[in-house]
């Protein structure tokens, strides 16, 4: 472990990798990033899921044997990553069972074509909590507008959840009080609230990506003045709604019967703009009780010339509240962005999702018994 992971994970900050595939289970790489690197938790996505299997690696002998079965494409893709987050699963049990279910988690997206329908993403949300059947998986739902009253179900029939797709402000406080609410649900059917946890994945770069295009055709210098700011102040400032949260009556009612804070998660946290520093998503959003889920190229960066000096959040809020109300009076509508971006988000997880269909029906095919 270098001194540079050493200190954030020290500052609080759990360093978990956005990514998985089954070579990187099968060569050791994994076990060895939790030996080495801190790394102590994993995310996955359909996006992540479709370039392990379009890579081929180690899926051949299973790719065969469902298509000797005649299985249709999506029940391959669901047997092909449950069976990929069940091995992770099993190699991070014991820092699960370390941290008290806190850590040693892997994450399992429902599919994304049912953003929009709770009654659909419940379900799958339970049929993949089934099929992978690991007390560390964590069911990721998207922070839709019909995602919310599917996380307070899910999570009030004990499944841990890690809600996704969150970037805005008001979307974060009502996760917060779905999770809660669902929290209030489990305790009155007489479930141990203690054994669910949660994370609420709060997205970064693609904040700047966007604001940062639109302060770039304004031109100004007050404008460019502005670039790399937007995303990480809007962290921030969700950070400080979370202490808000949890400093709550409510909240202090659900931790005295064992509840588990839902822990803010810093998500997209790879820099898109090379202009920017390739840490500058860990090392400005250091603070307490976080999760920051990395690309490998982000964690190696961090390794190898991250500069953590401390908690980078707590007694930034003012000047946080300042950098977006500057956005917003150049003409650049908040509520716009963050509404787009989880417009897009989802599309781009469907996209995802329909090119792995596509890529594994065609393995299928490939590799189905002659004269089938």
């Amino acid at each position: 472990m270098t001194e540079a992971l050493k200190r954030l994970s020290d500052e609080g900050v759990a360093i978990w990798l956005d990514d998985l595939s089954r070579k990187r289970i099968t060569s050791g790489a994994l076990a060895e990033l939790l030996r080495e690197q801190h790394v102590v938790g994993v995310t996955t996505n359909p996006t992540i899921f479709q370039k392990a299997i379009s890579a081929g690696d180690g899926y051949e002998e299973q790719v065969a044997d469902l298509a000797a079965r005649g299985v249709t494409v999506e029940e391959a893709v669901r047997m092909i990553t449950t069976a990929d987050v069940r091995d992770a699963c099993d190699i991070l049990l014991p820092l699960n069972e370390a941290t008290g279910g806190r850590d040693g988690r892997v994450s399992i997206e429902v599919d994304p074509r049912m953003a929009h329908r709770t009654d659909a993403t419940v379900a799958e949300a339970k049929q993949l909590a089934w099929l992978v059947d690991r007390p560390n998986a964590f069911i990721k739902i998207p922070a839709t507008r019909a995602g919310l009253p599917a996380i307070t179900e899910t999570i009030a029939r004990g499944i841990s959840v890690n809600v996704t797709l969150i970037f805005s402000l008001e979307r974060y406080r009502e996760v917060m009080d779905a999770y809660q609410a669902g929290l209030e649900k489990a305790d009155a059917k007489g479930l141990d609230i203690s054994q669910i946890q949660s994370v609420a994945s709060f997205f970064v770069s693609r904040v700047d990506t966007e604001i940062d295009k639109r302060l770039e055709a304004l031109g100004t210098d007050e404008a460019k003045a502005l670039k790399g700011k937007a995303a990480i102040a809007n962290a921030r400032l969700a950070y400080q709604e979370y202490e808000q949260v949890i400093a709550a009556d409510r909240w202090k009612a659900l931790a005295g019967k064992g509840g588990n804070p839902q822990r803010p998660l810093w998500a997209s946290t790879g820099v898109k703009d090379p202009a920017y520093p390739d840490t500058l998503y860990v090392t400005e959003l250091v603070a307490p009780n976080t999760v920051n889920t990395m690309p490998e190229a982000t964690l190696e960066a961090t390794d190898d010339h991250g500069e953590i000096t401390g908690d980078t959040v707590r007694g930034t809020y003012q000047q946080a509240r300042a950098d977006l109300d500057a956005v917003e009076k150049l003409g650049i509508s908040y509520d716009e962005v963050v509404q787009l971006l989880e417009d897009e988000g989802v599309e781009k997880f469907e996209k995802s999702w329909t090119d792995l269909l596509d890529s594994t029906d065609a393995e299928l095919k490939r590799l189905a018994p002659k004269g089938a």
